[in-house]
C-alpha cells in the first residue's frame, strides 16, 4: 500500500476527530454532547496522484545583516593564478531580487527562512523597534513559512510577538512555525492569548497538491543561551517532528518539507530518525553546503553537499539543504516527487550573491581583467549568482540604514579616564609600547597589565554573558581584536564600533580548566613562540594569571586564578572542573592560534550569535551615569580585575 493510500485510510478513519484537522488542534474528551449536526456535503473529489517537480527557495541565520558589504573572492583576471578581487556582495535587497528572479517562470515554488533572522547587527535594536527593520526586509520576499529560530527568543516571549506583529503588519502573513515550542501559561505567545502566533505546521498547495511543512527549533540551546519565558518549554526534537508528520499524514498530506533550525549534523541525525519526510531545509549552524569549487572561489570551505542526501526511518529519499548565513546565500533546491510522494530526484544550487563592480588591488580592472573575470563568474553556472539589490526593497531598507547612521553620530558614554591600548605589557623597549599615548606610558600600568580597553571589553563580554546568554565563568579577547584606546570625553557609537571594528559573534564554550590553562598557553605561544605577533596576547574576565615569556611554550601561565561571580573570591583554577567560555568566534575556531579552541568539539560550543560590538554596547549602557553629562560613564577597571597579575618581558 503507497503513502498516498495509507494517508487517506487514516483521513477516513479520522473523520470527525478534531485531532486529525488542520493547524495544531487536540482531540477534546469529555465535552458536551453536540446539537445534531446537518447531514454532511459530499467531501470533494480528492486529486488522483500524480508526480509533482517542487522548487524550494531558502534562506537562514541571516542575524539582521540587512546591508550589503564587501567580499573577497579568489578569481581569473587573466594570469595565471587567481587573484583577489573584491566586489559588493549580500544584503537583503540582494536576497530579494535573487529570490524573485529565480522564482520567476516556475510553477511550483516554495519561500522558507529557517530562522533566527534576528540579532546580530545594529540594525535589529538601533533602527526601530527590536525586529522591525527584519519584518520590513522579510516582507519584501513575502516567505511561504518562518521557523523560529533560538535567537528569535533574545528579547523574551513578548519580544518574539512584537516581531511577529511587525512581520504581518502588511499583506504578507508569513506562517510562524515551531512544532516543539510550548508556550508558558504567562507567555504573550500562549495560544490563549495568542491564538495561532505560531504554529506547529503549516499546508500550502502547489500543482493541485498539499505539501506539509513542519518547524522545529533547537531545544537545550534555546533554553539554555537565549531568554524564553521561564515556564516556556522546548520538546525533543525528533518527538514533535514525527507526531507533526504523523498529524499530516492522517490527513492525506504524503510531501513533508521539515523548515527546522537545529543544525545541519543534527538534521541528519533527526532526519535518519523520522518516517515520512522528504526535504530538511535548515539553519542554526550557519553551514556551507555545496561543491568544492566554493573553496576554489574563495568563498569557503563546504562542510558537505548541497543537497545532502540521505535516507529516513522508511528507507526513502530525504534531501538536507541549508543556506550558510548573513544573508550570502539563497539556496535553490529542486525535488522530484513520484505519484506516490516520494522523493525520486533532488538538485539545487548555493547561489552565492555578489554584484558585479569587481575591484583588484583598489582598483578598477582593465577591459581584459573584467573580461576574464565575467567568464569565470559565467563558468560557476550560478554558483557566483550576480545580480542586483531589489530596487524597493533597498527603498524599504533606506529609512532603518538612516537611523543607524545618525545612531553611530549619537554620543554614548563618557570616558572619564583615558582608556589605554596596549597589545602586550612590558616597558620601555618592549614589543607594542609605543603603541600607547606617553600619558598612559607615563602612568606605566600598561607596562604591568597590559591594555585598559582591552581589559574593559573583556570584563564587558563576562558580565554581559552573566545577565543574559546562559551565563559565564570567564571571557576572552585577543589583544589585537581592540583596535582604538577612548580619550577622556564623549564617545559616540561609531567610536564604540571602531574599538570592535570586524563583526565577530561571540561563541559559548564549556571547557575544562586543563584546557583553560591550554588556551593561554596558546595565546602566549602566538605572541612569543617563533614568528610570533602582538595580536594574539589574552585578555580574560574571571580570570587572572602571571606571565613569564622567557619560558617555554607550558609554562608561560602561572598561578592561574578564577573569579567567582557570587562571592568575588578568587580561587585557584581547577584542571577537572568545567567553565563556561565567552569568546568571540574568530579565536572559538582557532584564530589568532587558539589551537585548542578550535579542538573543542560541537557538543560543547554555542554559537551565540550576538554582535561583539553591541555587547560592548549593552555593557555601557549599565554602568553609572556620569554627573556633568548624565551618559554612562567609562573608567579604568579596579587592579584586581586585570587578567595579568604580573608580567615577565622575554
Amino acid at each position: 500500500m503507497d503513502r498516498h493510500m495509507i494517508g487517506t485510510l487514516a483521513a477516513a478513519l479520522c473523520l470527525g476527530l478534531s485531532a486529525c484537522g488542520g493547524g495544531s488542534s487536540t482531540l477534546q474528551l469529555g465535552s458536551a454532547t453536540p446539537a445534531a449536526a446537518a447531514p454532511a456535503p459530499a467531501p470533494a473529489a480528492r486529486p488522483a496522484p500524480a508526480p509533482l517537480e517542487l522548487t524550494l527557495l531558502h534562506i537562514n541565520d541571516h542575524h539582521s545583516n540587512l546591508a550589503t558589504k564587501t567580499r573577497t573572492l579568489q578569481l581569473q583576471a587573466g594570469d595565471a593564478t587567481r587573484s583577489t578581487v573584491s566586489v559588493e556582495a549580500a544584503g537583503f535587497p540582494r536576497v530579494t531580487a535573487a529570490i524573485n528572479q529565480l522564482a520567476a517562470g516556475k510553477a511550483n515554488v516554495l519561500k522558507l527562512h529557517a530562522g533566527d533572522a534576528l540579532t546580530g547587527t545594529l540594525f535589529f535594536n538601533r533602527a526601530g523597534a527590536d525586529g522591525e527593520a527584519d519584518a520590513a526586509l522579510m516582507n519584501t520576499v513575502c516567505f511561504d513559512a518562518f521557523t523560529l529560530g533560538n535567537h528569535e527568543f533574545d528579547k523574551g516571549d513578548a519580544g518574539l510577538k512584537n516581531f511577529l506583529d511587525l512581520l504581518r503588519q502588511g499583506n504578507c502573513k508569513t506562517p510562524a512555525l515551531s512544532a516543539n515550542v510550548n508556550f508558558g501559561g504567562g507567555s504573550a505567545l500562549n495560544p490563549s492569548r495568542a491564538p495561532g502566533a505560531v504554529q506547529r505546521s503549516t499546508v500550502v498547495e502547489r500543482g493541485g497538491q498539499k505539501i506539509g511543512i513542519v518547524g522545529l527549533t533547537i531545544a537545550g540551546k534555546t533554553k539554555a543561551s537565549s531568554s524564553p519565558d521561564a515556564d516556556t518549554t522546548f520538546e525533543d526534537e525528533t518527538t514533535a517532528a514525527q507526531r507533526e508528520i504523523d498529524r499530516l499524514r492522517a490527513q492525506g498530506i504524503d510531501k513533508i518539507v521539515l523548515t527546522s533550525h537545529i543544525g545541519y549534523e543534527y538534521d541528519l541525525q533527526v532526519a535518519k530518525a523520522l518516517s515520512g519526510v522528504d526535504v530538511v531545509v535548515g539553519g542554526d549552524s550557519h553551514t556551507l553546503l555545496g561543491p568544492d569549487a566554493l573553496n576554489t572561489l574563495g568563498v569557503g570551505s563546504p562542510a558537505g553537499a548541497y543537497p545532502t542526501q540521505i535516507t529516513n526511518k522508511d528507507g526513502r529519499r530525504v534531501c538536507v539543504v541549508q543556506a550558510w548565513e548573513y544573508a550570502q546565500v539563497v539556496g535553490e533546491l529542486k525535488v522530484s516527487f513520484d505519484a506516490n510522494g516520494d522523493v525520486t530526484a533532488c538538485s539545487g544550487t548555493p547561489h552565492v550573491l555578489v554584484g558585479d563592480n569587481y575591484t583588484l588591488a583598489g582598483k578598477a580592472p582593465t577591459d581584459a581583467q573584467r573580461s576574464a573575470i565575467q567568464a569565470d563568474v559565467a563558468a560557476t553556472n550560478g554558483l557566483l549568482y550576480t545580480v542586483a539589490p531589489d530596487a524597493s526593497a533597498s527603498a524599504v531598507l533606506k529609512p532603518f540604514a538612516d537611523r543607524i547612521e545618525v545612531f553611530n553620530k549619537t554620543d554614548v558614554a563618557v570616558a572619564v579616564d583615558e582608556l589605554c591600548s596596549r597589545r602586550v605589557p612590558g616597558g620601555a623597549g618592549t614589543v607594542d609600547y609605543s603603541r600607547s599615548s606617553s600619558t598612559c606610558n607615563t602612568l606605566g600600568s600598561v607596562s604591568l597589565r597590559g591594555g585598559d580597553i582591552q581589559q574593559l571589553v573583556a570584563q564587558a563580554y563576562l558580565e554581559v554573558a552573566q545577565k543574559k546568554y546562559g551565563g559565564a565563568d570567564i571571557s576572552l579577547q585577543s589583544g589585537g581584536g581592540v583596535r582604538i584606546p577612548l580619550v577622556p570625553g564623549k564617545v559616540t557609537a561609531a567610536q564604540v564600533i571602531q574599538v570592535l571594528p570586524f563583526g565577530n559573534m561571540l561563541f559559548r564554550l564549556d571547557i575544562s580548566g586543563a584546557e583553560v590553562k591550554a588556551m593561554l598557553e596558546d595565546g602566549l605561544d602566538a605572541v612569543y613562540g617563533t614568528g610570533g605577533t602582538t595580536g594574539p596576547y589574552p585578555y580574560t574576565g574571571g580570570l587572572r594569571f602571571d606571565v613569564d615569556a622567557r619560558l617555554a611554550k607550558g609554562a608561560r601561565a602561572s598561578n592561574i586564578e578564577v573569579r567567582d561571580a557570587k562571592t568575588s573570591a578568587w580561587v585557584a583554577l581547577d584542571a577537572s572542573k568545567t567553565y563556561k567560555l565567552f569568546v568571540l568566534s574568530f579565536n572559538a575556531t582557532g584564530g589568532d592560534g587558539y589551537k585548542t579552541l578550535a579542538a573543542v568539539p560541537a557538543a560543547r560550543r554555542l554559537d551565540i550569535g550576538v554582535l561583539d560590538a553591541d555587547v560592548f554596547l549593552d555593557y555601557i549602557q549599565s554602568q553609572a551615569k556620569d554627573a556633568t553629562t548624565g551618559l554612562p560613564a567609562l573608567k579604568k577597571l579596579p587592579t584586581d580585575l586585570y587578567s595579568t597579575k604580573t608580567y615577565q618581558a622575554p
